[in-house]
Order: C-alpha cells, then structure tokens, then sequence
C-alpha cells in the first residue's frame, strides 16, 4: 500500500512542475524529491513523470495517479477533521440508556445541559434489556448506560454490593450515588405523622411492586425488618401509578433516593427503621480509549448534578 507522504510527493511535483519546487514546497532537498519518485515508480511499475526542458510534467499514468492521489489525500484531510470534530464535541452522537426512576428527574436534566452545551453532538434514550445493559455497551450498542448493583448482582435477594458480579470486558463501571430507600406513605396514613417509621410497624401494610430495578429490592433485609415478607398486593410499573394507588391507600412501596424529589403532595416520605441497604447507582461506560469524548462529557455533567444537595431534594411534608 503505497504510504500518504509518497502521495504528498507525487501531487507537489505535478503541481510545481519540478523537482526543485516541489522540493522548495515540502522543505526537502531535490535529492530526496527524485529519490521518492524513483521509488514510487518502482513500486507502481511504469514512469509518472517525463522531463521536459523546464522541469517534469505527467505522463498518461502519472496524471491518473496524480489525480487519485489529489482524492486520497483530500479524503484523508476530511477524516482527520470530522475525528477532530468529535474529540471536541462539534459533532457524533451520544446513546444513553437508564431505568424509571433515574428518567424522572436525573436523565432529563443531565440531557437538557449537555444539549446546551454541545448542539452539535445528537442524543438518544434507548429502551435496552434491564439484564443485558452491560452487554450493549460491551458491544457498542450504547454508549453509556445508568445501572444499579441490583442489576449487578446475580442474585437479587442478597445486599451485597460488590461490583461487578457480572462484568463484561471492556466495560468500566464508575459509582455515583449510595440512594437511600424511604418508605411512601398516602398523607392520612396512620404512621404519617412520624418522622421515621418502624418497619415492623408496617407488617400488615399490602405492598406495591414494580418492574428491576425499581422494586422493593432485595427481599431478605426489607423481610428481616419487617418480621415477615412483604405481602405484594399490586404490580405497578409506573411512578405516577403507583402513587395513585398509594394515595388511594392500596398500599405502601419504596423510593429511592432518585425519585425523591417527583414525590406528589399527597404522598409523604419516612425514613424507616431500622434503614435499609442503600442502593449503589453506577454508569457503565467502555473502558479507555474505546470510550468517545462526548461519554466522558456526560459522566462529568452527572456526575456534577449529583454533587449538589439541592439537585435530588427530598420532601417529607409533616
């Protein structure tokens, strides 16, 4: 395969008629023009270049190579500025992929500043497999998914928290946040008025369940806590629903700390006792160098947003 600065060569003579201009072009001396020459005929078989009395001009092969040589370069110089482009966020795109709780609040607003900052990179929110997450961005499918060690751990019924269980070469699992799990109360529940709520208290309460990861979690602790399991009344998947059924008074259910601040006004949070296990919420991201720039943006702007106390306010109306 014939090497861009043989290429570079060839196009310099042609335009410049001459080794010596060509030479003078390039800051090379003409030694060096005539040897690059001499070597590119070689390699392609035929002359390029004939003499005349004021220096060199083309031969049938050499202006066919010298125009496909003007495009090879041209295209070279239009892969190396769009490759630029996208190390500093002109343009690409940006694949995320989350979970419920985490589309309430977190992914919208991290959404809404990294489209102001970079409007040229396109964003998209994919609905992927909650138990393949690492898999698509281990295949670059996604480039940045929203997990929590409940996805991570191949048994959901334990509260270790070590990540990974499941890795996924390639993929780099970076923590965010330790949520804490309150319980959600309708406001004329008899344990409302408490700023912290018993566990035990809550035996005879029918739950509200919901799809991974936002579900009661793991069962042994909340069980534990309890003094019993958890009776599930009602499968619900829906914040919005399943708030209205706890103000209806159906039933009781988890929050994490995500989905604190989407908390409707008839709907009080208590903290429980004794605390439940919180729940570790990771970006999974390709390792480095496999990882674009536009990725490592956005971690930063999550990253930023979680930070702030104000960001994910809890309400725990009296």
């Amino acid at each position: 395969m014939l090497d861009t600065w043989a290429l570079q060569v060839l196009v310099a003579v042609a335009d410049h008629g001459s080794f010596s201009g060509a030479a003078e072009a390039l800051s090379m001396t003409q030694p060096a023009i005539s040897r690059q020459i001499a070597g590119l005929e070689r390699r392609v078989g035929m002359r390029l270049f004939t003499r005349v009395p004021r220096g060199v001009r083309p031969t049938p092969a050499g202006e066919v190579a010298v125009e496909l040589a003007r495009d090879s370069l041209a295209r070279l110089r239009t892969l190396e500025a769009r490759l630029a482009s996208f190390a500093m966020l002109a343009s690409g795109e940006l694949r995320l992929s989350a979970f419920t709780s985490a589309n309430i609040v977190l992914v919208p607003e991290a959404l809404r500043r990294f489209a102001s900052a970079y409007p040229g990179v396109s964003l998209s929110l994919l609905q992927t497999d909650q138990a393949a997450l690492l898999t698509a961005v281990g295949d670059g499918r996604i480039d940045l998914a929203l997990v929590t060690d409940w996805h991570l751990s191949a048994d959901h019924d334990t509260t270790d928290a070590s990540v990974p269980q499941r890795a996924v070469d390639g993929v780099e699992l970076i923590p965010l946040l330790a949520e804490e799990l309150w319980v959600a109360l309708p406001a004329g529940h008899r344990l409302a008025r408490q700023r912290r709520v018993r566990l035990s208290d809550l035996v005879e309460e029918t739950w509200i369940e919901g799809s991974h990861p936002d579900c009661l979690g793991p069962t042994t602790p909340l069980s534990e806590a309890l003094g019993a399991a958890p009776r599930i009344g009602f499968w619900c998947d829906d914040w919005n629903s399943k708030q209205a059924l706890v103000t209806a008074g159906a039933g009781v259910m988890l929050v994490p700390t995500l989905a604190h601040s989407a908390i409707r006004p008839d709907v009080v949070l208590r903290a429980t006792i004794p605390p439940l296990p919180t729940r570790g919420l990771y970006v999974a991201v390709a390792v480095p160098p496999l990882r674009a720039p536009a990725v490592d943006a956005m971690l930063g702007i999550l990253t930023d947003l979680l930070a702030q106390p104000s960001f994910l306010t809890r309400r725990t109306r009296r």
